[in-house]
């Protein structure tokens, strides 16, 4: 790890101040989640299929996915700061495409294009990287990632408000705003923090072998893929849930769907309070265990027959308490498998959870439909919360080889 310089708030000659970084990941997590009650109302408006306006939040992890790979190398090439101002210049862009968007499809395209702020989460947890060893930096990610939790949470709440007072187009001139804002407080606050690679870029890009031939970035990489999948899946079929199945309005909608992020809160709470005393791989693994818990109890109590929202919305709190406690430290962990590749380990093991999230959002968007009820989702999100604890099971099961060779 390198020596870093002292911080010093609005001081772009020195590392970015905690708070820029926890800001920069919220926004992150707005111009994910906001929106998401509106899209009955932009199915109107645009004279279209709720399908293809659900769309929007899967094309969008896919670009997102694909980005991670690039972002990655990049930002060890050229380092972080220049980056991360590039993606908020063209998430401005794009923002303001799909406010003036006259079709679906024009609204789409800038939403794919909006997929740049992904920037800002892949390079926060890269500077946490090039400044702190892995326990600690799973602790400082969890604190960072703190803006994940509370922006999901208040987000969907103002979304559905914005839409139902002003129209569906506010959420995007709010989005707008925000990042024009946090765009200046890049740009007196976000020093680099990662020095220049000597190797070219493609040199860069031929690096990702060496990451690929690590079972145990793997096993960091697909707990946090598999575990933080199960909220992409919620993502794509809550909606539907909401309003097909319990009737909800976009305001109801938007106070119920911000569930997971509470329990989201609470886990990063608890990884930045106690991942360096008791280690990410058992905060990982009891993450995942939390979260399998948490899809497990809903699909009961629904399978029971209670009709209540909180029979679905309720447990998801647990959902997102797994998430909290499994996604930063497994974050920390993939890092710290290959420390002078973190930033190319932050945007694959990013890709690799985006794509898969991009896939189970849109898998849930296409076997919900009127009649199904929560079946579907719950299946896919039970069977992917499975996965995420075996994982980090290889893990443990992988480190404790290693430990017994050494010997």
């Amino acid at each position: 790890m390198n020596e870093i310089r002292s911080v010093r708030f609005l001081d772009s000659t020195s590392p970015p101040h905690i708070l820029t970084l926890i800001l920069l990941t919220g926004l992150q997590a707005l111009a994910m989640t906001i929106f998401l009650p509106s899209l009955s109302n932009m199915t109107g408006y645009f004279d279209t299929e709720y399908r293809i306006m659900q769309l929007s939040v899967a094309i969008y992890l896919a670009v997102n996915a694909v980005l991670q790979l690039l972002i990655g190398p990049v930002s060890d090439k050229y380092g972080r700061r220049p980056i991360i101002l590039g993606g908020l210049i063209f998430f401005l862009i794009a923002t303001l495409g799909c406010i003036l968007a006259t079709s679906a499809e024009m609204f789409l395209g800038f939403r794919m294009m909006q997929a740049a702020v992904v920037v800002t989460l892949v390079l926060s947890r890269a500077v946490i990287s090039d400044t702190a060893p892995p326990d600690q930096a799973a602790s400082m990610i969890a604190y960072v990632t703190m803006g994940m939790a509370v922006v999901p949470m208040i987000g969907p709440a103002i979304g559905g408000m914005l839409d139902e007072t002003f129209g569906w187009k506010s959420n995007f001139m709010l989005l707008f705003g925000l990042g024009a804002i946090l765009l200046w407080l890049s740009w007196s606050d976000l020093g680099e923090t990662a020095p220049k690679s000597e190797n070219t870029l493609g040199q860069q890009f031929r690096e990702y072998p060496e990451l690929f031939m690590s079972p145990r970035f793997w096993g960091y990489a697909l707990a946090s893929a598999f575990a933080s999948g199960v909220f992409f899946a919620y993502l794509g079929g809550a909606t539907f849930v909401g309003t097909e199945v319990y009737g909800l309005s976009s305001r109801e909608l938007g106070l119920f769907f911000g569930s997971p992020a509470v329990g989201y809160f609470m886990g990063n709470f608890l990884s930045g309070k106690f991942s360096r005393r008791i280690g990410i791989n058992n905060m990982v693994y009891w993450g995942t265990l939390i979260t399998l818990s948490g899809v497990f109890f809903s699909s009961i109590l629904i399978r029971s027959g209670f009709s209540h929202p909180l029979g679905f919305f309720g447990f998801m709190v647990l959902v997102g308490l797994g998430n909290g406690m499994t996604i930063p430290n497994a974050a920390a962990g993939m890092l710290a498998v290959r420390p002078h590749l973190a930033g190319t380990a932050s945007g694959l093991g990013g890709a690799i959870m985006i794509s898969g999230g991009a896939t189970l959002s849109a898998l849930a968007g296409v076997l919900l439909i009127p009649g199904t009820g929560a079946s579907p989702l719950l299946w896919i999100m039970l069977s992917t919360s499975i996965l995420a604890v075996i994982s980090i099971r290889y893990v443990i099961f992988r480190e404790k080889q290693l430990l017994h060779q050494q010997n």
